[in-house]
């Protein structure tokens, strides 16, 4: 009996979709009062040929939501389209039957676009004369910067919002409503407190993963599935659940249960994200390759964007190794380029081969010293005349200047090296480039000093 109280309906995230604006969790920032989407979803606010906006934000932050609560508020006629399923063919049909509405009956239409990000250009051009003529009121949903995957016409005619991430408090909001709301789970169960933790901290933001993970651990406790019923810790329930013997209760071993796999706690563009490639670049730099591998793996797994990855790990080889292992920057360089070309999942792989190679080898900074050293002085004015001997004597007047006077060709000398000045006369001596005792900028160590005795160490 149980389980069939969740079986064979509609999910749990479609079921508890806000009928109102009013119901919506997060995203305050585009509910203020005179807001666009406040004005759209006022019948007596926003008159017919309103602004057409596109929503883009991160999965689950609620764009599909905002965009029927905007029509079940203004109450005007309300299309879904997706980009995925949809042609210019079913666009057309749209407006064409969008302006019989608005002849015949004086009725607006609201035309939603789930993931325009995947309409061509041939397409999104079917939108223009609809959007430009107010034919419809166009509410376009992706989760792709719209700047590079939406044409420029149609973003000059609509209202570009962004959409956050929502917040664990957000997120507790939503659970919440879910277990008592008659259009969800209606106090068929009970949701022990650190159940209610794990729910929002697997969730990440995402208010679909939040009610999907509720709902799947709701049927493994009305299955029985674990010892779910009242019993075991008796005062930590009965602090948590007044009436816990009435109803099953949904405890973390449930939501265990029932979500087999994490879904990290990470936001691209949050402390998450930050501290995740910190860790990654700094147990790089650490030698220890197997906690490289772990942040590598963790970013990966949330979604992250593998062309930052790659970029990390070039920057890596460059600063951290530099000449202690010159092959160093060749291999990250080459993973980079293997993830652009093969994409992922596959791109996992040369990103691991680089962040192993980049981990296990000879580490020096010295060339990242020696840049950052040298700007410092360039920067606190230590510069001055470029030599006499060195400056270009190619063009018109040049050697009646003197330019090149006294250069020594170094290919003239059976070493290659010859003694002369190339620095200012204002940093004669000044060393910025020390390389270290390590990998093969021992050798490196070696031959500068060769030929800085060559050059008279100036």
């Amino acid at each position: 009996m149980s389980s069939a109280l969740l079986s064979g309906q509609t999910p749990l995230a479609v079921r508890m979709r806000p009928v109102s604006l009013d119901e919506v969790a997060g995203q305050r920032h585009l509910l203020r009062a005179g807001s666009p989407i406040v004005a759209l979803a006022d019948p007596e606010a926003a008159a017919p040929g309103a602004v057409s906006i596109i929503l883009w934000g991160p999965p689950g932050t609620g764009k599909t939501t905002l965009a029927q609560a905007i029509a079940r508020s203004s109450g005007r006629r309300f299309v879904e389209l997706s980009a995925i399923t949809a042609g210019v063919k079913d666009v057309r049909e749209v407006m064409q039957e969008a302006i019989t509405q608005r002849d015949l009956y004086g009725q607006t239409t609201i035309l939603f676009l789930d993931e325009i990000h995947r309409f061509t250009k041939a397409q999104q051009d079917a939108l223009l004369p609809g959007v430009e003529n107010g034919w419809v009121i166009l509410i376009a949903a992706t989760t792709e910067n719209p700047s590079f995957s939406v044409i420029s016409p149609l973003l000059s005619r609509s209202l570009l919002l962004t959409l956050q991430p929502l917040t664990d408090d957000d997120i507790g909001v939503l659970v919440d409503r879910a277990l008592t709301d008659a259009r969800g789970l209606g106090g068929r169960v009970a949701l022990a407190d650190d159940a209610r933790s794990a729910l929002i901290r697997l969730a990440s933001g995402d208010a679909r993963r939040a009610l999907t993970g509720l709902e799947a651990a709701a049927a493994v406790a009305l299955s029985g599935g674990t010892d779910a019923m009242d019993g075991g810790d008796e005062d930590a329930e009965s602090d948590e659940i007044d009436d816990a013997s009435a109803v099953p209760v949904v405890t973390a071993d449930d939501v265990a249960q029932a979500v087999d796999r994490a879904l990290l706690r990470y936001d691209r563009q949050g402390d998450e994200h930050y501290d995740v490639i910190s860790a990654f670049i700094k147990s790089i730099r650490g030698s220890d390759p197997d906690a490289a591998v772990h942040y590598l793996a963790r970013m990966i797994e949330a979604g992250e964007d593998p062309r930052f990855i790659a970029r990390r790990l070039v920057i890596s080889a460059a600063e951290d190794i530099g000449l202690a292992d010159p092959q160093a920057l060749v291999i990250a360089t080459a993973a980079a380029d293997a993830v652009a070309f093969i994409g992922m999942p596959e791109g996992r792989i040369p990103l691991a081969e680089a962040t192993i190679y980049l981990a296990t080898t000879a580490k020096s900074n010295a060339a990242y010293a020696a840049i950052n050293a040298a700007i410092a002085d360039v920067r606190a004015g230590g510069f001055g005349r470029v030599p006499i001997h060195l400056r270009d004597a190619h063009y018109a007047g040049a050697k009646r200047l003197g330019h090149g006077k006294g250069y020594r060709y170094p290919h003239d000398s059976d070493a290659g090296i010859l003694p002369q000045q190339y620095l200012p006369d204002e940093l004669v001596g000044r060393r910025y480039y020390e390389p270290k005792q390590l990998g093969a900028e021992r050798d490196v160590s070696a031959r500068l000093e060769r030929i800085r005795r060559i050059l008279g160490d100036r």
